[in-house]
């Protein structure tokens, strides 16, 4: 009787503990998310520009240390505040948008710091074409919304890519950067 009953206590007591490890599911706050980019013009300048447009999910275990995430973004919905410059950028020339009118990260892998999150690797699909992106955290914390009574986390997010890499090679032979700062501010609900 004793032995069941220890059985029984650590077989609960295990159980506890891989109840407590499993992944939560967090949906995409779209008014809290960002994607936002930025490149070189000339020396002079930075030319910025933001996807208003996105939606995904990201699976965190915090005590177990490990996510996912899966953000999608309507490249159509690119805004730089200027009307003449989001329709080149959605031009054939630069995004192409007509024929690849959404871009996607993919990502299963998170590096954490203790607590926090450090960095997520995953792939990045624009323009038909998939290359590795680290996105290296900034900022990441959880917290108790006391609006949405939820916990809601996030952080923000950046790399620098080689756009070329993705077929964006618009202005190289003018002599416009390569490179392209590339910045994701997310926060994302429980459900």
């Amino acid at each position: 009787m004793k032995k069941t009953l220890l059985a029984l206590t650590a077989a609960s007591a295990l159980f506890a503990t891989a109840a407590q490890a499993q992944s939560a599911t967090y949906a995409i706050e779209p008014t809290h998310t960002f994607v936002t980019f930025e490149i070189d013009h000339f020396g002079t300048s930075t030319n910025r520009g933001r996807f208003d447009k996105k939606e995904g999910t990201v699976q965190f275990d915090r005590a177990g240390k490990t996510g996912k995430v899966d953000i999608t973004i309507d490249v159509d919905s690119v805004n730089t505040g200027t009307g003449p410059f989001n329709s080149h950028l959605k031009s054939a020339e630069i995004l192409n948008v007509a024929a690849f009118p959404t871009a996607r990260f993919v990502s299963d892998k998170f590096v954490f710091d203790g607590d926090k999150v450090k960095e997520v690797t995953g792939q990045f699909t624009l323009m038909g074409k998939t290359h590795p992106v680290t996105l290296k955290a900034t900022k990441f914390n959880c917290y108790q919304n006391p609006m949405l009574k939820r916990e809601v986390c996030g952080g923000d997010f950046e790399a620098t890519i080689k756009r070329s890499l993705w077929g964006a090679s618009y202005g190289l032979n003018y002599g416009f950067a390569d490179d392209m700062r590339l910045v994701i501010q997310v926060e994302a609900v429980k459900q």
